[in-house]
């Protein structure tokens, strides 16, 4: 037995363009709601954690609706489709919404020329302000009206790094509170731009769980692992390919810290809807979910394939208490790691002054390095040992990061990103497949909506939260605050006892030859 890597990928296509999606929305949204509305870093973190307060719910109704759905299609494949062109369209309407707002401050003068930065200073001069690191100030306690003008066509010019850190330390804070003030005084264009967002997040959470449900529908159990270490490196590609597009479009340059982002969404769209033409033309879910099925008799993993095809079963009480340890420990890394990855792009920009879409391309680029040896590796020794050992790299990471400031080595930063990349992976191959081990062919939709549950709603409350924490101690807050919560998860991955991939029935040369364990 060994995995068919043509049939994964084509599979993959579809949290491929997942993944693409999330990338632009994760390092961009942000960037919109508190340069062009002025937002706290507290509010940006409500509105970033909309997509997850959906998903607590969505994801597991859509995943149970799935199992049900009785399609030519497939019952996984209707909702990729309809989801994925939904959340295409709709994406581009909302760049739209960001250039209306973009124009809405532009009315008064260009934004970053000096005659524009004037106008903030009368506005804002008297204001108590607050750096990025979180030092509070008075506009005239630090500049004349001529000197603070005079900043971004320093950074124009030369794009020193004191001019940047002048420019992200008292012309950013002032600029947003301008912003927030000229939303305030006509919020239409915020309340527009917060519908289509939600329309957005609606449509892409329909089909996130079936999308990723697809993988075990189409994979005998032991070869899980394998399978979604193929289906983890196509989502990184979708990534990094919208972080390259970052750097093209300049998304994390200071000068473009007003940028119109039309362009830059219309190509991610694009490439969303690619990556569904691919998936639509080659995956024949309904085929190849029936010869998994007959595979897992023909192994011994299912005892008819009456059961392989539909039937469930109850959990023990030892497997109960190792899926809600299991599901704990999700929630504890992705209170870490969510963090990070919603506020590192604001991170980068004022604090470290370094280009985020790099640094983040890095970590992805050592996550597609690790997703297959690290498949191979849990086979061997387990997957708990595999993810325990993730979590300590991912603590190591943070913690370093915590140290990390503007005058530091850019190459240490690379290197702990890298780090932070492969402890990742390591996680993330695992973690799924510990919990659909749990499931039976009749209900693998609804454990997928229990990994997003869990994960979801740790990704509903660490943008609140660290952004309340940034706000009240500054940004430096946030790479200690991320690995607390990912040590915590090494405690409680200790007591998970199930979910480690069974053993092969031995039932002749080819089962002894291809087995995983």
């Amino acid at each position: 037995m060994k995995l068919n890597y043509k049939r994964t990928i084509l599979v993959g296509f579809a949290f491929f363009l997942i993944c693409a999606f999330w990338q632009a929305y994760d390092t961009v949204i942000p960037l919109i709601l508190t340069n062009k509305f002025g937002m706290k870093q507290t509010w940006s973190g409500v509105i970033m954690a909309l997509d997850n307060i959906l998903a607590l719910f969505m994801l597991p109704l859509f995943g149970s609706i799935s199992d049900k759905c009785k399609s030519k299609l497939g019952r996984r494949t209707p909702f990729i489709l309809i989801g994925t062109i939904l959340a295409a369209v709709m994406f581009v309407a909302l760049a739209f919404t960001d250039a209306a707002q973009l124009k809405k401050i532009k009315e008064v003068a260009t934004v970053d020329d000096p005659a524009a930065l004037e106008i903030v200073y009368d506005k804002e001069a008297d204001e108590e302000l607050m750096t990025p690191s979180g030092e509070t100030f008075r506009l005239k306690d630090k500049y004349t009206k001529e000197q603070f003008a005079a900043i971004q066509s320093q950074v124009e010019e030369d794009g020193k790094l004191k001019t940047a850190k002048e420019y992200t330390n008292y012309v950013v804070p002032a600029r947003q509170a301008y912003a927030r003030a000229v939303t305030a005084g006509d919020s239409g264009t915020l309340v527009l731009f917060i519908i289509l967002l939600l329309i957005v997040l609606v449509a892409m959470s329909t089909f996130r769980s079936p999308a990723v449900a697809l993988m075990p529908d189409v994979t005998i159990k032991p070869l899980r692992s394998k399978a979604n270490a193929v289906i983890n490196l196509m989502g990184t590609f979708g990534g990094m390919i919208v972080l390259g597009l970052g750097i093209v479009f300049a998304t994390s340059a200071v000068k473009n810290s007003m940028m119109s982002y039309t362009m830059f969404f219309s190509v991610v769209s694009g490439i969303m809807l690619l990556s569904l033409l691919v998936f639509m033309l080659t995956v024949r879910e309904p085929q190849w979910a029936l010869e998994m099925r007959e595979d897992s008799v023909k192994y011994g993993i299912e005892e008819n394939l009456e059961e392989a095809i539909g039937g469930t079963r109850g959990l023990t009480a030892d497997e109960k208490k190792s899926l809600l340890f299991i599901l704990a420990s999700i929630v504890l890394w992705f209170f870490g790691y969510n963090a990070v990855t919603s506020k590192y792009s604001v991170y980068a920009t004022n604090i470290l002054h370094k280009d985020y879409n790099l640094t983040l391309m890095i970590a992805q680029g050592a996550a597609i390095v690790s997703y297959l040896p690290v498949g191979i590796i849990a086979s061997k020794v387990g997957r708990k040992k595999t993810i325990l050992a993730g979590v300590v790299m991912l603590t190591v990471a943070f913690s370093t990061a915590a140290f990390m400031n503007s005058d530091s080595p850019t190459m240490l930063m690379n290197v702990i990103f890298a780090l932070a990349g492969i402890a990742w992976a390591t996680i993330n191959v695992n973690s799924f497949p510990m919990v659909v081990e749990l499931a039976s062919g009749g209900n693998i939709g609804k454990y997928t909506g229990f990994y997003y549950t869990a994960s979801m709603a740790a990704q509903v409350a660490t943008p609140m939260l660290s952004g309340f924490l940034m706000d009240q101690f500054g940004m430096r807050i946030l790479f200690p605050y991320a690995a607390i919560f990912v040590g915590i998860a090494f405690v409680t991955m200790l007591f998970v006892r199930h979910g480690d991939s069974k053993p092969i029935a031995k039932t002749g040369l080819e089962a002894l030859e291809g087995a995983d364990d």
